[in-house]
């Protein structure tokens, strides 16, 4: 029975890192292919669409010529322009990427981010609409002091006041919850049966979370509330209001996480490469559904905000440095530009390499 156990166990760990690496593929296939539309649309002549590096396991050439590759190292992949990466002598050529237009090199640069963006966006309605996310709910009501029927288990609240419970822009609670002073009046807003309520109440004392004591407008105390979290799924108007601000959110999270990261305020041990990102999405797969649906939309607002910093052989350097070329009419010196990404994506893998030992380690 054991030996069945560890065999069903290791069986399961497997595929959920084959599930985490299918989804690390998928981001970077949404990545290239915007890419690859924003090239075709512009007229681009594309040498070869690749998901991942190193030896190919699958390749082969439509009838445009572009080779379509599939290749060992899931750890990127790639969308080849004709002469993309050659000097100056490539403009010389009429199809040769560095001979277009420096607009139409920056859409192209830019389109992977946008279709990360997107596809964030995809996923955060999928995610709000399947599951919702966590809002704390009334799990139970200590009847001691019930004096009023205003609240009921199972309300789960939505607005403290006005403002909406959202755990993204640290809108806990306990955080809205903390703002108000003893005895001070506010609204809730609960949702009941699929109606919205408004109850007015204000705060005895500070309590945690889990158990606040509240009074209702004539000053009698209520209840004292049990709160828990569950996630509640919205419906498909509310979700597709919600999806846009809820990315904005998700993206606004990844841009405090570099900021902590690059004044020092976040160890590098806290972050993680893509073995560390593999670790993690087959971590939250086993957990269920649910947690999986939370981590795409995040993993994409991630890739896209990632690929827009402005650091050498990453979409938000070649779009400044094109964007330089525009402005002067003329482009810096091909080779060198190119030994600066080179450098660059030297460094970045050297770090990733580095963050994920940190974390392991760690």
């Amino acid at each position: 029975m054991f030996g069945l156990n560890c065999l069903s166990s290791v069986f399961s760990t497997i595929l959920y890192i084959a599930l985490a690496i299918i989804v690390l593929l998928l981001m970077v296939l949404i990545h290239e292919t915007g890419h690859y539309v924003a090239g075709r649309i512009l007229k681009f002549k594309i040498n070869e669409f690749s998901i991942g590096f190193g030896k190919a396991i699958f390749s082969k050439t439509n009838k445009r010529g572009e080779k379509i590759s599939l290749r060992l190292f899931p750890l990127g992949g790639y969308c080849a322009f004709e002469g993309e990466n050659d000097d100056e002598k490539s403009e010389l050529k009429k199809d040769s990427f560095n001979a277009q237009k420096p607009w139409k090199r920056i859409i192209v640069y830019l389109a992977g981010v946008t279709f990360n963006l997107i596809s964030a966006v995809v996923f955060s309605f999928i995610l709000l609409v399947s599951f919702g996310y966590d809002i704390p709910e009334v799990s139970a009501i200590d009847n001691r002091y019930l004096n009023s029927s205003a609240f009921q288990v199972g309300d789960a609240i939505y607005e403290v006041d006005g403002t909406k419970i959202d755990f993204i822009k640290e809108n806990t609670l306990s955080n809205l919850l903390a703002k108000y002073n003893e005895g001070e009046k506010f609204d809730l807003t609960v949702k009941r049966n699929g109606e919205f309520v408004t109850i007015q109440v204000s705060l005895q004392q500070a309590f945690d979370e889990s158990n606040k004591l509240l009074f209702d407008e004539d000053g009698k105390p209520i209840l004292r509330l049990g709160i828990s979290t569950t996630s509640h799924p919205l419906s498909f108007g509310e979700a597709l209001a919600r999806c846009v601000p809820f990315t904005a959110g998700l993206v606004w999270m990844v841009l405090k996480s570099f900021w902590l990261l690059i004044t020092f305020q976040l160890p590098l041990n806290q972050i993680g490469g893509p073995i560390t990102t593999v670790s993690v999405i087959a971590s939250q797969a086993s957990q269920g559904l649910s947690t999986l649906l939370f981590l795409l939309p995040l993993i994409a607002a991630n890739l896209g905000v990632f690929n827009l910093l402005p650091f050498p052989a990453l979409d938000g350097s070649h779009v400044i440095f094109t964007t330089i070329e525009w402005i002067r009419k003329k482009p810096i010196n091909r080779t060198v530009e190119g030994y600066i990404h080179f450098a660059g994506l030297v460094i970045l893998f050297a770090f990733v390499i580095l963050v994920d030992i940190l974390h392991f380690v760690s």
